[in-house]
């Protein structure tokens, strides 16, 4: 029904129409007593790129994140991320992410940022206070989804847009998905469009995609290329903001896709992931990160992706990076 007052003709967002406008003063005073000194913010001794998203829900900000941060490394940058933690339980705050940390404890998209970059992790509420947990190890820090969290001074912005549903039907919550006006994009360094053929208007504007890598199993270091289940029927278990857009990437490699979408952040259990027959269980890896506290089925395989951009728009974002903060302070 969401989706369908979202991203379709409902007419029912009329009803929250004046809901949308009550938010949207809301945001734009929050912003204003920033910009005035009313809230306090501030401003770390290092670089801070924020990587979020207008909408509410899956962009593909986490692969976007990724990619970024071995940009910079490539670069000669030692990159720290620092995140909310959603959905973490954790008693105190904030928290370094280990490869090992609970999902359940610090949130599961921090632990598969930490598997998959290699950089320091930090998460909390405050995310000030998490960074300075990291400080040390790093010389320019990523705010993963931070671009509501104005506390953090930032030096440049990414928004990631989900070239497939844009900015939905353009309004503010509740009546849409957006958490600030259409016209914020116009303030940021970058629009990264993942995918689809939205267009959005600018001169700052990439768009990338998401591509699948050999998916691995979780109860071994084994790798298969994708292909291999080629039309075959698949299981394919996606926890994320937009499962949609995971099913289809399996189906355009050829699988027959069983789709069985859950909530963003869901809690994984042992019958999300078991259909009494004999067919492969696949999964996105922020699924997977939560599966390998069950008792792993060799039938379970995770399927990492990646923001992919073409060489030019590479060099064209690093370059607008460089000329706003500067070079790595170590570079040769």
């Amino acid at each position: 029904m969401i989706n369908q007052l979202w991203y379709g003709a409902s007419w029912l967002r009329w009803l929250l129409w004046p809901l949308s406008w009550l938010y949207r003063l809301v945001v734009m005073l929050r912003v204003v007593c920033y910009r005035r000194g009313l809230l306090a913010s501030t401003r770390l001794p290092i670089p801070v790129i924020v990587v979020g998203n207008l909408t509410v829900g899956g962009t593909g900000k986490t692969p976007v994140v990724l990619w970024l941060a071995d940009q910079l490394r490539a670069a000669g940058w030692r990159p720290g991320i620092v995140s909310r933690g959603y959905r973490g339980r954790a008693t105190t705050w904030p928290q370094q992410v280990r490869l090992d940390s609970d999902p359940d404890w610090v949130g599961d998209e921090p632990v598969l940022l930490a598997q998959r970059s290699g950089c320091p992790v930090a998460v909390g509420p405050d995310r000030v206070a998490a960074a300075r947990l990291i400080l040390e190890h790093c010389d320019i820090l990523i705010g993963d989804d931070g671009l509501q969290h104005y506390p953090l001074r930032r030096d440049f912005e990414i928004v990631v847009v989900d070239g497939e549903r844009g900015l939905g039907n353009g309004l503010l919550l509740p009546a849409g998905p957006l958490r600030e006006p259409p016209g914020r994009l116009a303030a940021a360094d970058f629009v990264m469009i993942n995918g689809g053929s939205v267009a959005v208007p600018g001169s700052r504007v990439v768009r990338g995609e998401l591509v699948a890598g050999p998916p691995y199993r979780l109860a071994s270091a084994e790798t298969r290329d994708l292909h291999a289940w080629r039309n075959e029927q698949v299981h394919a278990v996606a926890g994320i903001g937009h499962p949609e857009r995971f099913f289809r990437m399996l189906d355009r490699n050829g699988l027959t896709v069983i789709a069985h979408p859950l909530p963003d952040h869901a809690t994984i259990k042992m019958e999300d992931l078991s259909f009494g027959d004999e067919r492969m269980v696949l999964m996105t890896e922020k699924d997977a990160v939560k599966a390998r506290t069950l008792s792993l089925s060799p039938a379970w395989w995770a399927v990492p992706v990646d923001f992919v951009l073409d060489e030019p728009n590479v060099k064209q974002v690093m370059y607008a990076i460089e000329a706003t903060v500067g070079q790595p302070p170590f570079k040769s």
